[in-house]
């Protein structure tokens, strides 16, 4: 990385020429064992071309992840980007960095407006309820007595995952607004998947959850193709 920019990304094992090149600052990741490296660097890389971004040192072999990985890998790329979010680190350009030329990208994005800060979306799914307001671009306004599941789903083999340790530590951050996993107080999240490893710990697409009165998503509402 070069700051708080993506630059290279790679297994450690993998040789980085530091100085070299303009980076200044590595992050390692520890990734549970049931992820398969090669296929979580895959998806990686793909996430940060797709957005934009102009990698170094990074090797773009083709790959492909056998369907059996797709679901876990995926997963855990979306959870993992959640917490380097919630630190200041995306898969995105810097805005002063030279933008891209535009190419045609399925990848869907959301878009805020005033519009959609007018509408309540409600919650109702994996033991969990409650009203949700997309108040500003980044903020998510978890309405008081919002109920929550109250507790998270292990793994196959018994162990904590990414997302109920991540919704554990979002819950530890607002335990004076939680009583009985029930919410005492208004709650501003950053994001819908925060809003989603709050209430249920996450495991599903939070973009398809959040429905309005007439059932239609804030996915449907907001999306945008790239």
């Amino acid at each position: 990385m070069k700051d708080r920019t993506v630059l290279s990304i790679g297994k450690a094992e993998q040789v980085i020429t530091i100085e070299n090149s303009t980076i200044n600052k590595l992050i390692l990741l520890t990734p549970p064992w049931e992820i398969e490296l090669a296929y979580l660097e895959k998806n990686l890389i793909t996430e940060a071309i797709k957005n934009g971004l102009k990698l170094e040192n990074t090797e773009t072999e083709q790959l492909t992840i056998p369907t059996s990985h797709k679901k876990n890998t995926t997963n855990y790329k979306d959870e993992l980007l959640i917490v380097l979010e919630r630190f200041g680190y995306n898969l995105q350009p810097s805005a002063d960095s030279e933008k891209p030329a535009k190419t045609k990208s399925a990848k869907t994005r959301h878009k805020w407006t005033k519009e959609i800060s007018q509408i309540e979306f409600f919650v109702d799914t994996r033991e969990s309820k409650a009203t949700v307001l997309w108040q500003k671009r980044n903020e998510m306004l978890l309405k008081a007595g919002a109920k929550l599941m109250p507790i998270a789903p292990l793994n196959k083999d018994g162990s904590v995952g990414f997302s109920a340790k991540m919704g554990e530590k979002l819950r530890l951050d607002y335990q004076d607004k939680i009583k009985d996993f029930v919410t005492t107080e208004d709650i501003v999240l950053k994001s819908v998947n925060e809003v989603g490893l709050l209430l249920y710990f996450a495991g599903t697409n939070s973009w398809l959850e959040l429905l309005d009165s007439d059932g239609k998503s804030i996915d449907e509402w907001t999306k945008i193709e790239a």
